[in-house]
């Protein structure tokens, strides 16, 4: 059975974008999926990569087409400019670590409520009360959101360091335990072919 390292940040419009495709997939195939929010801006940092902020005007504007081509063509509603964003990503992150180790809900649900919250109902997902209404969502206990602290920013630091030592250096990436590394939700369909045994 295969096992998937999904590297992702909750306020990454790409993992938004990959909607629930992810766990299709791995359904599909019988894969297992663990769950690795990180600070994307800190990955960034130490990988070479450029805030989206940062990076040249002409850069900017494409990426400003490109994200509202690829919503259209995952058929998912947009905001291109949220009014949350940027916004502390580690209150949400602690949450999806939280709700892993408890287990008992949906994560691949409660991933997609929390970006969806972004990049979709302009909330701040750094917010408590945003964070419990997605656990609830996807069949966690909200009370999560307070408890699961310490741990989350344990394994939050951790798991940047274990990004950094696998080659991951934006999000979504996705990391089999065959070797092969994915990245970004336009890749998908590769990973998808992967696990067939296609690629």
């Amino acid at each position: 059975m295969a096992h998937i390292d999904y590297f992702f940040a909750t306020l990454s419009p790409y993992a938004y974008l990959a909607g629930t495709r992810l766990e299709e997939i791995a359904a599909r195939h019988g894969a297992t999926i663990t769950y690795k929010p990180l600070d994307i801006l800190a990955l960034f940092a130490r990988t070479g990569g450029t805030p989206p902020g940062e990076r040249h005007p002409n850069r900017q504007a494409y990426r400003a087409q490109e994200l509202i081509r690829q919503a259209k063509k995952a058929d998912l509603p947009f905001n291109l400019k949220p009014a949350h964003w940027p916004t502390n990503m580690a209150p949400s992150s602690y949450a999806i670590i939280a709700a892993q180790n408890a287990g008992g809900g949906d994560l691949g649900r409660l991933c997609h409520a929390i970006l969806r919250s972004v990049w979709a109902e302009d909330k701040d997902v750094a917010q408590d009360d945003v964070i419990r209404a997605c656990l609830s969502e996807a069949g966690f206990d909200p009370g999560l959101a307070d408890s699961g602290l310490l741990i989350g920013a344990e394994t939050y630091a951790r798991t940047l360091d274990e990004a950094v030592d696998r080659g991951v250096f934006g999000a979504p990436f996705y990391a089999v335990d065959s070797g092969q590394v994915f990245w970004g939700q336009d890749r998908l369909d590769d990973l998808d072919a992967h696990l067939a045994g296609k690629l």
